[in-house]
Parts: structure tokens; sequence; C-alpha cells
């Protein structure tokens, strides 16, 4: 596991150097900085798995890294906020970020989902590195999702490209268009997520996708809030609904 590079960034010199050294003692390769510039230096020299990301940091806060890093790269973001930060830990999300803990956290419950991060972002290099297989297409109101690549296209080129919960997300809502999914089922399919249920984790992902379907967020079209109920993906998106 030295192969695998794993970067914390919190200006706390306490939390950081226990991090370090919890996943050091794992066998992954860590390094340290006190502010996202440093952070910075440091991703720009060499590729890391993973970064565990405190929110407010000095200067450049921790939202704004994300937002920045997730604009070009697929590296796994799991955000530390304190208890109060419910408002910031929404957003965080939002800008990509794909897990968080609080502070206080349990270094072993940070260990396990800093793993299955892990997992998936190598996974993930694996599958782009494989010869590009024949595309497998699902229509997406004017869009389609090609699920070899994780992307959605549309007639003109543009390209949307998904994160790993996106992706599961739309491919759930696929799999039973028309029909409406309750949040606990949404949140069953997404796989290796350990967020609790009742988290605004689906509203924010479904919030993510719509933007990126151009769905005009006070009346979506394709997909649809059932008020009560959850999420379903039309099959008339064309349709006044």
């Amino acid at each position: 596991m030295s192969d695998i590079k794993i970067l914390v960034v919190d200006d706390s010199s306490v939390i950081r150097e226990t991090l370090e050294s919890y996943f050091a003692e794992e066998g992954y390769t860590v390094s340290g900085a006190d502010t996202a510039e440093a952070a910075e230096q440091l991703l720009s020299e060499q590729e890391f798995d993973l970064i565990l990301l405190d929110i407010r940091l000095p200067g450049k806060d921790g939202l704004t890294l994300t937002r920045e890093l997730r604009s070009r790269s697929e590296v796994g973001i799991i955000l530390v906020t304190g208890k109060q930060d419910d408002i910031d830990r929404i957003i965080g999300l939002e800008c990509g970020a794909d897990e968080y803990v609080c502070k206080p956290f349990n270094a072993r419950e940070v260990l396990a989902r800093g793993k299955n991060l892990i997992r998936r972002v190598r996974n993930q290099r694996e599958l782009a590195k494989k010869p590009i297989e024949e595309p497998v297409f699902r229509t997406i109101g004017t869009w389609q999702l090609d699920t070899s690549r994780r992307v959605l296209l549309k007639s003109d080129r543009s390209v949307s490209q998904l994160t790993e919960g996106e992706f599961q997300l739309l491919l759930a809502l696929k799999a039973n268009e028309g029909v409406a999914l309750t949040r606990d089922q949404l949140m069953d399919r997404i796989k290796n997520r350990t967020w609790n249920a009742t988290d605004r984790t689906i509203d924010v992902l479904i919030g993510r996708i719509r933007r990126k379907l151009s769905e005009d967020p006070h009346c979506p079209q394709m997909i649809i809030t059932v008020h009560g109920v959850g999420y379903l993906l039309s099959n008339n998106p064309q349709d006044d609904l």
C-alpha cells in the first residue's frame, strides 16, 4: 500500500499529525500541509489518491480548494468539519467532496471511509487505463449517459463528467424510470456510502445532477421531485409536469 498517497490538510498540528500517523501505520505514504496553498504545491508535484481536507483553513478555505480540485481531478476528498458546520458540509458536498467526518472524529472511522474511497478512486483510474470498449448509452432526456466513461453527452457534443455518487444515483433512477424512489431506496443504491440515510446527501446529489443536465431548478423536467416520496426520472421529459 506504500504506493497509495494520502494528503492531510489541516492547520491544527495535533489533528494533522494524528491523521498522518494513523494512516502511515496502515502502510500508506502520507504527506501533510497546514494551508491550501501548501497543499496545492504538493498536488502540483505528485498525484494523490485521497485528500483529508479541513474546511476552515487560513487563507484559501477548504471549500474553495475542493471546488477547484473537483473541476480538474477525481481525487478522493474527505472533508473534516466541526459538528456545527452543517451548512458548510452541504456546500462541501455540492462542491464535489465525496465524504465528510466531524470533529472530534473516530480515527478508525476515518480510516474505514478512506479505504473505501481509495478503492473507488483506484478502480476508476484502472477503468480509465483500459482500452475503450463499445460504449453503452442510456437516454436521459436530451442527453446520453455513457456508462463506460461515466459521462453525460449532449447532441452538441457537450460533456458533463459525473462523480461516482452522481453516476450510481442516475443509474438507479434510470433503472426505475417513471417510478418514484424514496431517499432511503436511493441511498441503498449508492455503493460503499456510509452516510446516514436521513442525511441531505441525496438532495445534494440530485441538485448537482440537475445542474449537469442543465435543468431549470424551479421547474425540472427530467428529475422530478415527488413530494412526500422522493424522486423519479421522467420517461416523458418534454411533458409539462
